[in-house]
């Protein structure tokens, strides 16, 4: 039986009808959640950048930080207003673009106006920047960590993105004491080259001609709780010993060393970790009594030339190669070897994240005992804080912090930069 052909026509024609009446309809949706991501997205400019360099078509907050400060329930009902709609943030090529002109990137940020004391002259420090993304958040903590006469290396990941790249070393090409390690690592999570990168720094800082007594490394979520010339009298204290974690091991954490580790892919977040096997480690070299703490540090200069010229530091490193997260134990086991510069009596008792300034970590587990309850987000158990911790933070006493994200909270890092500004105008040269 044949059908008219008029039949197909009038077939075809509906169909396309609904079609277009569809792809209409998508088009209306689309269009009305892009209005209203633009009517409640939120852009809270950093501190210290002009309005020249900033977003303008994204509309924007103004904070008071000293209110913040002091816990004002109306600031900080603002903040929680301003959280609850789509924080926007600048990316990588906004920072490409913004260091294209060293001249205008160095004048508009400042970079070398803020004062400096006589103090902090003579007693210049040196800093290992370890990250792999967010440009935008690698030079808020440089102009938040800098002064001229410092020394400042950057390792970035091998894998990282070309803008990235190009933003951090637009960074170090605009300003003289800053540098790219001249070996680079691919660093994976818990993996020997992570230890690296960091131990890739020192030796470059190591070659410089700038005197620097104390070397700092950081990663790309952390910040500064001190000016700079708050941390030099803290760290004249010291008196050449070192600072960081260091703690006997728990049962579980010895397997992270007792077993050979291998990289292996793996079917979650980090892609590529190293995974225990059933293969017993030997005990570790000349006798060395373990102990572990975290990947931060702020190391003397005398410690840092022990490690890289000593025979047991390099045999320890060797053997802590095939080890989950060696640089939670390469540390923290050094410093507890006798007869190192500064070293710390194994007898002492453990020295926890409470008890070393180098990094202020909440721990979702210990909120409500040790420390106030998070008020931005937790990642893998740690808090991204947020602005109402921002009082806190700067009272604790510790020197630096982890873990801060602007798309999390970004007007607490912003505060963050104003209160450390204020300290450092405050400086008598």
């Amino acid at each position: 039986m044949k059908i008219p052909c008029g039949h197909y026509t009038h077939r075809l024609r509906h169909r396309c009808f609904l079609f277009s009446l569809s792809l209409l309809a998508v088009c209306l949706l689309k269009l009305v959640y892009i209005k209203v991501r633009v009517r409640d997205s939120v852009y809270i400019q950093p501190y210290g950048i002009p309005d020249s360099f900033s977003r303008t078509h994204d509309h924007k907050y103004d904070v008071n930080c000293t209110a913040i400060y002091e816990l004002d329930p109306v600031e900080i009902g603002k903040v929680l207003q301003i959280k609850r709609k789509a924080i926007v943030d600048v990316d990588d090529d906004t920072t490409v673009s913004l260091t294209s002109d060293c001249q205008t990137f160095l004048k508009a940020r400042g970079y070398n106006e803020a004062p400096v004391s006589a103090a902090e002259r003579s007693f210049p420090l040196a800093y290992s920047l370890v990250v792999h993304k967010n440009a935008p958040m690698v030079e808020r903590i440089l102009h938040a960590i800098y002064a001229p006469h410092n020394i400042y290396c950057i390792h970035y990941d091998q894998k990282s993105s070309p803008a990235f790249i190009k933003a951090i070393t637009n960074l170090a090409r605009c300003t003289r004491n800053v540098f790219i390690a001249s070996k680079l690592e691919s660093v994976e999570y818990a993996h020997i080259s992570r230890l690296n990168a960091d131990l890739n720094c020192l030796h470059d800082l190591q070659r410089s001609e700038v005197n620097w007594k104390y070397v700092i490394n950081l990663c790309g979520q952390d910040f500064p709780l001190k000016s700079n010339y708050e941390l030099v009298l803290e760290l004249k204290r010291l008196n050449g010993s070192s600072m960081l974690e260091s703690s006997r091991p728990s049962g579980l954490k010895k397997q992270r060393f007792s077993f050979q580790h291998e990289l292996k892919n793996v079917p979650f977040e980090y892609r590529r970790m190293p995974v225990k096997t059933t293969v017993l480690k030997d005990a570790p070299p000349h006798g060395i009594e373990m102990f572990i703490g975290s990947a931060y540090f702020v190391l003397s200069r005398d410690f840092v030339n022990y490690v890289s010229s000593s025979q047991v530091a390099k045999d320890f490193l060797a053997w802590s190669a095939d080890t989950y997260s060696p640089d939670e134990h390469f540390w923290a086991t050094l410093v507890r070897v006798p007869g190192v510069p500064g070293h710390i009596p194994r007898s002492e008792t453990d020295i926890t994240d409470l008890r070393s300034k180098t990094r202020l970590v909440k721990w979702n587990y210990l909120e409500g005992n040790l420390y106030p309850a998070c008020t931005g987000t937790h990642m893998r158990s740690v808090c991204i804080y947020g602005a109402a911790e921002l009082r806190w933070l700067l009272n604790y006493g510790h020197w630096f912090a982890n873990k801060f994200d602007p798309k999390v909270d970004p007007i607490l890092i912003k505060c963050l930069e104003e209160k450390l500004m204020e300290k450092r105008q405050k400086v008598q040269t």
